[in-house]
Formats: structure tokens, C-alpha cells, sequence
């Protein structure tokens, strides 16, 4: 089995993080209503972008291993949580409840290819698969563009 580790460092300000990965900086941050400078985007998003990130990475690597012609590929995601959870409020849970995750691929695939891809990915996926662990509803939708 090969293992990997990740590593990162992270400095935080006030509402602001900012996250260093080798030589890349990430900010994460909230908008000045939360009490942020909005120099990056909120933790939320972030993890949304993360998950975007990821499945584009494992579609392009699939795609390779099975002969698709994937030419792009576009994501639109909506994560839903009540708000409550992490304000504090008992027995409302604070993280995303359900994500819908719709996807537009660019490609001379079929419908079917398109579906093979997409649960290819999502298996592999570390993002997806634990977002999926945590028992969050992950809703995708994959079509061609």
C-alpha cells in the first residue's frame, strides 16, 4: 500500500488563515459582515472548490486509464447547511448537510461514457469519498456541455 502524507502550515489573523502547501499560499477568509477583510474565500467555499479541485484532478487522470476524450470539464456546486449547527444552536448539526454537484464535461463521449467517468471519479475521489464518509448527501449530476 503507498502512503501519503500531506503537509501544510497555516497562520491566521483575526478571521483570516493563511495556508501555505510547498510554495503555494492559499487565503481563506470572511466577508466583512462576518467580521473578515474578504481577501479569500470562506472556509465553506474553500472545502466546495477543494471538492471541485479534486474530482477535476481524478477526471483527468480516469480519463487517461479508460480512453476518454475529455477536452473539459465545468463544475457548479451548492453545499446546504443550516446555519444554527455553527452558531451554536443544540442539535442542529453544523456542516453541509447535502452538496449537488453538477457537472458539464466538454467531450465526443456518449451519455453512458459520460456516467462511467463520473462514478469512476467519484469512487476515487478523496474529496468526494469523505465528504461521503461523513454521511453528507452528495448529489452528482453529470452531462455533457
Amino acid at each position: 500500500m503507498a502512503k501519503m502524507t500531506e503537509n501544510i502550515s497555516a497562520i491566521s489573523k483575526g478571521m483570516q488563515t493563511v495556508g501555505t502547501s510547498k510554495n503555494h499560499q492559499v487565503i481563506i477568509d470572511e466577508p466583512q459582515q462576518m467580521g473578515g477583510t474578504d481577501e479569500g474565500a470562506n472556509p465553506l467555499a474553500t472545502l466546495l472548490i477543494s471538492l471541485a479541485g479534486c474530482e477535476n484532478a481524478i477526471a483527468n487522470m480516469v480519463a487517461k486509464e479508460i480512453n476518454f476524450d475529455l477536452q473539459e470539464i465545468n463544475f457548479d456546486i451548492q453545499g446546504e447547511l443550516d446555519t444554527d449547527g455553527m452558531m451554536g444552536k443544540e442539535g442542529v448539526l453544523p456542516y453541509f448537510q447535502t452538496i449537488n454537484i453538477n457537472v458539464k464535461v466538454k467531450t465526443s463521449e456518449s451519455e453512458n461514457r459520460i456516467q462511467e467517468l463520473q462514478n469512476i471519479v467519484d469512487s476515487r475521489c478523496p474529496v468526494f469519498t469523505t465528504l461521503e464518509a461523513a454521511k453528507t448527501v452528495m448529489v452528482p449530476n453529470w452531462t455533457k456541455a
